[in-house]
């Protein structure tokens, strides 16, 4: 099984570049067996809506997960309690809106995803580690030991991402790390076979600040005072993963980083 991961699809600039770099990488690395984004800043920055959520559909992506923005537009809390293909971190109290796991399913095959959020320099919310061990046991003991599972960690801390993966190696495909929109250059295979990296990175524009036109962000850090950021357009390139998977086990064999610089009509 061979998984595309992209990193936080950033404001327009990262939905047009998403646009133009799936082509290019099916061409490059071959048909994907399933395609997962991080779309919670999909939606100028933060958030999502029904037309966004329909345009990455339509562009063959399987499933979304996101982060701690992504009930930031009330209007899609509809589709994200009732659409199986989108998904919030587990760790949020069960009475918020959207889901936290669950299995996808094309051609077939069946990917797991448990989408989480860390708890250093985050909101207060229920630990990672032990809402995995749940969910885990939950989704193997529906599917089986051998069910690939994905899990997107939203978190700050790259020692709390880190934990968190040799916490599940051997009991997941892979603990792919978002939120900071800054990839890193740490992807490996654990001793027990999961694929790991500390942060896929972002889609978008790599010109400013994290997506971020740089003089509409530069005022929060002079000055304190509050900003109306604007998406950065400079720069536009796709940040992720691949990672395949062996069907039989469901353990990692590979992961591969993705940096692929795109141009954008104007």
């Amino acid at each position: 099984m061979k998984i595309l991961f992209s990193g936080d699809v950033a404001w327009r600039t990262g939905r047009d570049s998403l646009a133009i770099s799936l082509p290019i990488l099916k061409r490059e690395y071959g048909s994907f067996d399933f395609i997962v984004i991080n779309c919670e800043n999909a939606a100028h920055g933060k958030g999502m809506t029904d037309k966004i959520f329909n345009e990455f559909l339509s562009l063959g992506v399987d499933a979304m997960t996101s982060g701690n923005h992504i009930w930031d537009k009330p209007q899609f809390f509809e589709i994200l309690d009732s659409d199986t293909r989108i998904f919030r971190p587990a760790n949020y109290a069960p009475s918020c809106y959207g889901r936290g796991h669950g299995v996808i399913t094309r051609k077939n095959k069946k990917l797991g995803i448990i989408n989480l959020q860390g708890q250093n320099f985050m909101p207060p919310i229920e630990s990672p580690f032990f809402c995995a061990d749940k969910v885990i046991d939950e989704l193997k003991n529906s599917y089986g030991d051998d069910l690939p599972i994905l899990v997107d960690f939203h978190a700050e801390a790259t020692s709390e991402k880190l934990a968190l993966a040799y916490y599940l190696d051997g009991r997941v495909s892979a603990v792919i790390g978002t939120h900071t929109h800054v990839q890193t250059a740490d992807e490996k295979i654990l001793p027990r076979g999961t694929a790991y990296i500390s942060d896929a990175g972002m889609t978008g524009g790599h010109g400013g600040l994290i997506g971020v036109e740089v003089s509409s962000g530069m005022p929060k850090f002079l000055e304190g005072m509050p900003c109306k950021f604007e998406p950065c357009l400079d720069e536009p390139a796709f940040n992720g993963v691949i990672v395949e998977i062996n069907d039989s086990t469901g353990l990692a064999e590979k992961i591969t980083r993705i940096i692929l610089p795109v141009e954008l009509n104007n």
